[in-house]
């Protein structure tokens, strides 16, 4: 009988190699990778408004008053900050009496949303610089002179190709547009 006195295992040379190769397949994916979570990101964040815009037109329809989406913070047309969505009885876009509806006809919050991910910007043009509301009717107004605008949504890069467009027409309907928003 003959023992073999042979170790089995790796040599530090084939590590390194198998170490050197795993490197460079990685630098090699993860660009495409941060792409797939950027673009994920861009879609969640618009789905996230077409959500609250579309709740706010099926609120102010069902229950026959006004429902303004309401801008937190920021500079003008700047909503990156979050929105809070509230029956807007007087249609004066602000959340009056606390928001707290504890009487028939005041104002009630309905929800808040806390706004899109760091570094992304939520903008919208002269239509609604402050707050947008729907009317019982469906249709939509804004704190502008018009009744449609557009909420751009923009990521860190400002990459327009990138962007989403949320376009809110006269009747109150929303769609979102890929990689036609022009980004600050």
């Amino acid at each position: 009988m003959i023992k073999s006195n042979k170790i089995q295992g790796f040599t530090l040379l084939e590590l390194m190699i198998t170490l050197a190769v795993a490197a460079i397949m990685m630098s090699i994916a993860l660009p495409s990778f941060m792409g797939l979570i950027r673009d994920s990101r861009m879609t969640t964040d618009a789905n996230i408004i077409l959500t609250s815009i579309n709740y706010a037109r099926s609120e102010a329809v069902t229950r026959n008053v006004q429902v303004t989406i309401l801008k937190q913070g920021g500079g003008v047309s700047e909503w990156e900050g979050g929105w809070n969505i509230f029956t807007d009885f007087n249609g004066n876009g602000t959340c009056d009496d606390g928001c707290d509806a504890t009487n028939p006809g005041e104002d009630e919050l309905l929800k808040t949303y806390d706004g899109v991910a760091t570094g992304y910007t939520l903008r919208t043009g002269g239509n609604y610089p402050t707050w947008m509301a729907y009317l019982p009717s469906g249709m939509s107004e804004g704190s502008g002179p018009n009744v449609n605008d557009t909420f751009r949504l923009c990521d860190p890069d400002a990459d327009t190709i990138n962007s989403r467009a949320i376009n809110i027409n006269v009747l109150g309907r929303a769609r979102i547009s890929r990689g036609t928003a022009l980004c600050p």
